[in-house]
């Protein structure tokens, strides 16, 4: 019997093994196909027990099927649902078109599957040892499911279009020969990608992807020693949120969600560097207890970023730097013990609008937060994190952030301006406590009008001047601008005439710091 004429009639071509006739058989009929033997050690796919010929079917007959099959039986949909079964040969379906709904379970292939702009409306592989995925520009109407999979070269879905979900769920893929694991550039996913507890070992490449709704990284586990980056997701559009969260391990009905306390979980983790630069997220960015392991030029980089919410409650990164030059959220969610040290965090150009910290995050180590920022003097994101302060009505920490600026500035200015400045923060703190000014005016009239009370004060004009008052002679001496009538009228010599020069320099240095300061508060408001 020919080829055609099975494929008219829904006769069993001659050429099947026994394997492959009842894999068209169930085709025809839409029922499920399995050929495992009950024995969770022979039955598991990624193990080394073999499967012989009694378990095996050619890729071609698969290709035929699911491309040009036979017709359903009488009230059957026809579709292909294999378990346990080992696929021999390259199954190739680059540029095909297929109508029948197609899932594997726990199968074994030989070689790699080509799905290059092939369309589909659903396919499931779950649990299937596979060499190598290539399926770049690959359409479905809807899912694709590729969960509990491992793929020994990599996975390749550059500029796919997924339909409704992408599941990756406790996939395990490995890098191909470009060091990618997997190369998803360009892929639009409809709803939601899922790749909890996913192990990927090379780099993860979602360069430009859109995702319709939330992508989930709970648990995941990404590793990339033999580069910088372990996740690579320049210009990623996600309408909802980014989850690199822990995931519940051990019930399947914890997918999707936040582990209930006291449920045994895993932490999501990245050994490589992790770039999201000039993305846009809908809702937030959620790195609760996310752990990140950098060497010393490795970065987590959110430059440009824009999302409602960052919520970065990981542990803090011992080695690398955390980047956030450019970016823009509404709330900042962050715990003290989170960031990094000094010199490895970047804030340039960061704005917020709100910050929610968890836990204690006192003004000292928010400060602190800020110079770690700022190796060179920068007074934006003091200037900021004042702006925010005095929006939440901590007015008075306002003050003590921009008052941190001006001593920070201090330290890079020559000597005589440095001194100026330590004058100006000892007297009035830059204007930011103008009532010191007050306080030292009164230290110094008291002080004056005790040791001028014993000063020997013959009077200028002998013929007629006013009585002499201590407390109005030191007066006028420290308010350069009033003229009080005491000090021209009457002459100090030595060591008074000297303290009276001092008070007027005092007097002047106070005038000129409150002037400062009530400038520089003006300008701020």
């Amino acid at each position: 019997m020919t080829e055609g004429a099975g494929i008219r009639t829904g006769d069993l071509p001659d050429d099947l093994t026994a394997a492959e006739a009842g894999m068209w058989q169930a085709f025809r009929n839409g029922s499920v196909y399995d050929l495992s033997s009950a024995d969770a050690v022979v039955d598991d796919p990624h193990g080394g027990h073999p499967w012989g010929p009694e378990r095996s079917v050619r890729a071609r007959i698969i290709c035929w099927l699911l491309l040009d099959g036979p017709p359903a039986l009488p009230g059957r949909v026809s579709s292909l649902k294999l378990i346990g079964v080992r696929v021999t040969g390259t199954l190739d379906l680059a540029g095909g078109t297929v109508t029948p709904y197609m899932e594997m379970r726990g199968c074994r292939f030989d070689r790699e599957i080509l799905l290059p702009e092939a369309r589909f409306t659903t396919v499931r592989l779950v649990d299937c040892a596979v060499p190598r995925l290539e399926a770049a520009r690959v359409h479905t109407e809807g899912d694709l499911h590729l969960a509990r999979c491992r793929f020994q070269n990599g996975v390749r879905l550059t500029d796919a279009h997924i339909g409704t979900d992408l599941l990756l769920n406790q996939a395990i893929v490995y890098r191909d020969r470009s060091g990618r694991s997997i190369a998803a550039d360009g892929m639009t996913v409809g709803q939601d990608l899922q790749a909890e507890l996913l192990e990927s070992h090379g780099e993860l490449s979602l360069r430009s992807a859109k995702i319709g709704v939330s992508l989930s990284l709970r648990g995941a586990r990404l590793a990339n020693p033999y580069a910088r980056l372990a996740l690579n997701a320049p210009q990623l559009t996600v309408e909802r949120t980014l989850y690199l969260t822990p995931a519940g391990v051990g019930n399947p009905l914890l997918s999707g969600t936040t582990p209930a306390r006291g449920t045994r979980i895993q932490r999501f983790e990245c050994q490589g560097g992790i770039r999201l630069d000039d993305g846009r997220f809908g809702d937030a960015i959620d790195l609760e207890r996310a752990r990140f392991d950098l060497t010393d030029d490795q970065v987590l980089s959110l430059r440009r970023v824009q999302t409602p919410e960052l919520r970065f409650l990981g542990d803090a990164p011992q080695r690398g730097q955390v980047l956030l030059s450019g970016a823009r959220m509404v709330n900042l969610v962050d715990r003290a013990d989170s960031w990094p040290g000094p010199g490895r965090l970047h804030m340039g150009g960061f704005t917020y609008e709100n910050l929610v910290p968890r836990g204690p995050f006192p003004l000292s180590r928010r400060l602190g937060w800020v110079a770690a920022a700022t190796a060179e003097y920068n007074p934006e994101p003091y200037e900021r994190l004042a702006a925010v302060l005095r929006a939440a009505g901590e007015d008075e920490d306002a003050r003590e952030v921009l008052l941190a600026k001006q001593r920070r500035r201090r330290e890079t200015l020559p000597l005589a301006a440095k001194f100026w400045g330590y004058v100006q923060d000892l007297t009035v703190a830059y204007g930011y406590r103008p009532g010191r000014a007050a306080v030292w005016m009164a230290v110094l009239w008291a002080a004056g009008t005790l040791a001028f009370s014993h000063a020997a004060h013959p009077a200028v004009n002998p013929g007629g001047h006013p009585s002499f008052s201590p407390a109005l002679f030191t007066l006028d001496l420290l308010l350069p601008v009033i003229d009080l009538g005491q000090a021209s009228q009457w002459q100090l010599r030595g060591g008074w005439q000297w303290l009276s020069a001092a008070m007027v320099i005092l007097g002047w240095i106070l005038a000129t710091t409150v002037a400062a300061g009530a400038s520089r508060l003006l300008r701020r408001g």
